[in-house]
């Protein structure tokens, strides 16, 4: 591995250090994209309607740091907004638009999601910001993508996941339908946009020549489903629901244990025999009908029923010791917090705390990456509007003005406790 510290041993520049991001995404899967810009070093700059906000400012309870004189923050608005600035500005008064559409031409990124034809009104779409910028990377993000008809139609994450196949792929064999219990395709949609933006800005440093990106929960969500649309169009049949288990490999699901449920995902042949054995069960490890994972999947039930009934005998904890020391992957069904106090003891240092400025002390979550060599930066999720007036004298616009835009509404920028 490329040593990447300097000659003093500091850490080395984040790798997206000097890149600015306009953001004017709103909810989740734009903020998600761009939140995971900033924990790699970009500038990320929020555009957010004075008064207002994003719409997850709104999305509570639960809050953080609530009291008689504060509503507090959101959660939700927390969970996808941290290292960002905030200019609260209204893109209807004529300077405040003015300034916005300055911020993206100034900004090597732009990642928006306004309905489609609102967003060129405005003077900020790719072709208006491209004119300026001919290396932006511009980044549309929506419900169905441009090419779907009709273009104009909204796409929250439920709606995409019953449109999309995934819903219908989710929930127990005999049961309804039922969607996954996050946002799944809006975060699908954050990571697609993020992994677009780096491709093109890498191209943009070398040739000058931006790019515009479209990105749709949609698109992102039928790629994310991987083998079972791939299933699909092998079979022409539609994937079958199996619940907590796996379509092509058995076992691969939960099993009931004396006291909680546990998963044991035997994902190939010699994973199966070191299950037998940690089970002490050799008849079904020498059982010829379960010798492959073929065979294992036209008999699922007769082994997932041998199996049950062993795991049934001890508790969690005893098959977890005992799976864990013969190398078979082997997990606890545990709630959200209980994963995420247990990821932290056993040492993956998932979560960090930060000092907001009216919530007092947040835990937040960490990336799913780790940069060695660059830790990532953290700052508090922006209050709306905290940092208008510094990002409106970064883009040249005078005291005087900014006061008057102030006094009239067109910027909010709140006085900080």
């Amino acid at each position: 591995m490329t040593d990447t510290r300097s000659e003093s041993g500091s850490p080395a520049p984040l790798p997206l250090a000097g890149v600015r991001v306009a953001d004017l995404s709103r909810v989740l899967a734009g903020p998600y994209a761009t939140m995971l810009l900033a924990d790699m070093g970009a500038e990320v700059v929020k555009v957010e309607q004075p008064g207002r906000g994003d719409d997850t400012r709104s999305w509570g309870p639960p809050w953080a740091g609530a009291s008689e004189s504060s509503p507090g923050e959101a959660a939700y608005f927390l969970s996808v907004n941290r290292n960002k600035r905030s200019l609260a500005v209204d893109l209807k008064d004529p300077e405040g638009l003015a300034a916005v559409q300055e911020l993206c031409a100034a900004s090597d990124v732009v990642i928006q999601n306004f309905r489609p034809g609102v967003i060129d009104r405005l003077g900020l779409g790719y072709e208006a910001v491209s004119a300026r910028n001919p290396a932006v990377v511009y980044c549309s993000v929506s419900g169905f993508g441009p090419e779907h008809d009709p273009g104009t139609r909204p796409g929250f994450d439920i709606v995409v996941q019953a449109e999309s196949g995934l819903m219908a792929t989710t929930g127990p064999a005999e049961g309804p339908a039922s969607k996954v219990g996050v946002a799944l395709t809006d975060v699908l949609t954050g990571l697609n946009a993020a992994v677009g933006v780096l491709g093109a800005l890498m191209r943009a440093r070398v040739t000058g020549r931006g790019e515009n990106v479209s990105v749709s929960l949609i698109n992102s969500t039928l790629s994310g489903l991987v083998n079972l649309t791939q299933q699909a169009l092998v079979t022409g049949a539609e994937p079958a629901r199996v619940g907590n288990a796996h379509t092509t490999i058995v076992p691969y699901q939960t099993f009931p244990t004396a006291d909680a449920e546990i998963v044991v995902a035997a994902g190939n042949d010699a994973l199966y025999q070191r299950l037998c054995a940690a089970l002490d069960r050799p008849d079904l490890g020498g059982d010829p009908r379960y010798a492959t994972n073929p065979g294992r999947v036209a008999h699922r039930e007769e082994l997932v029923a041998e199996l049950s009934a062993t795991l049934r005998a001890r508790s969690a904890d005893h098959w977890m010791e005992v799976l864990v020391e013969a190398g078979v992957p082997v997990g606890r069904v545990r709630g959200v917090l209980d994963a995420l106090r247990t990821a932290d003891a056993s040492g993956d240092d998932v979560l960090r705390t930060v000092e907001h400025p009216t919530a007092g002390l947040v835990e937040q979550v960490r990336a799913g990456f780790r940069l060695e060599n660059s830790p990532p930066p953290l700052t508090a999720p922006p209050l709306l509007g905290q940092h208008s007036r510094q990002v409106l004298a970064e883009l040249g616009v005078d005291d005087a003005t900014v006061d008057g835009m102030v006094g009239r509404g067109a910027v909010q920028q709140p006085d900080l406790p």
